[in-house]
């Protein structure tokens, strides 16, 4: 685990997404490398991918976060409209990737939604390949519940509950659900506050959604890797075979004894298979 604060230097600036909506963008390492774009997952936050900043990827590529609506720095809107409309996440990404050139697409389970509703509107023209992690195509189908882990399934409605005491007890369970084994209980508490942050109305708005993005996934034209923890209790591994199915150019990754969070589980694995993903495309 890393040094909090990030020993790493950062710079940091704002954008505005869909309908105007302040992001809080972070990016790392030469200005003039190979952008690598990191969209972290349902109640998370940019700093879900601290061990890839603080890593040598730093050294090598321009690393570039961004914390979603309604989550970490970036502004939250109280209408469960702004958390339900595919053309809104496709403008906040939209926001930061128009001020790189070609970039790199690391996505991590609600993240590859994101990514996909960017992709379906904006097409792959400025993206060099996509990093699916602990992949989600699907919401609110019963072809996507199928793929949903019955360990994340349980912990609705209590998972967007107003009461405090509730909400934090399930985001507990959530956060302990996302690895392998026992998380580390320095890890637990980081990750357990930066989801804290993130109010039950968005968590509940980002779930109200309906759609399905296979088709999407299966016009991409460019590079796909798919990695997946083998123990992953929130997503079915079964969503890689699923979706690389769809595609041409993909290559998966299944990673033994890890659970929905391969980067922070086994990070020089996965910093390793990036690294050479991004060289290669």
């Amino acid at each position: 685990m890393g040094q909090y604060p990030l020993s790493t230097v950062m710079r940091s600036r704002t954008v505005r997404g869909g309908d105007g909506v302040e992001l809080y963008v972070e990016e790392t390492g030469p200005s003039d490398g190979p952008a690598v774009l990191f969209l972290h997952g349902y109640s998370q936050s940019r700093l879900s991918w601290t061990k890839q900043f603080e890593s040598p990827l730093a050294d090598e590529f321009r690393l570039v976060r961004v914390d979603n609506r309604g989550h970490g720095r970036s502004e939250t809107p109280r209408e469960k409209s702004a958390y339900t409309d595919s053309s809104l996440w496709a403008a906040d990404v939209r926001a930061v990737v128009e001020d790189l050139d070609e970039v790199v697409i690391v996505a991590w389970s609600y993240g590859c939604l994101v990514a996909l509703d960017y992709l379906r509107a904006y097409g792959a023209a400025d993206v060099a390949g996509v990093n699916f992690v602990g992949i989600v195509s699907e919401m609110g189908t019963d072809a996507a519940t199928e793929l949903l882990g019955s360990a994340y399934l349980e912990l609705f409605p209590a998972l967007t509950s107003e009461d405090a005491e509730e909400s934090v007890r399930t985001l507990e369970r959530f956060v302990e659900r996302s690895v392998a084994g026992d998380p580390d209980p320095v890890e637990r508490y980081f990750v357990l506050g930066y989801n804290v942050v993130v109010p039950p109305f968005v968590r509940d708005g980002m779930r109200s959604r309906s759609l399905s993005h296979r088709e999407t996934v299966a016009a991409l034209d460019v590079p796909l890797l798919f990695t997946h923890g083998e123990e992953d209790r929130i997503v079915d591994p079964r969503a890689v075979e699923v979706n690389a199915a769809l595609a041409s150019e993909t290559r998966t990754s299944l990673y033994a004894d890890v659970g929905h969070t391969p980067f922070r589980e086994a990070p020089d694995r996965f910093d390793e298979e990036l690294r050479e993903f991004v060289r290669r495309v």
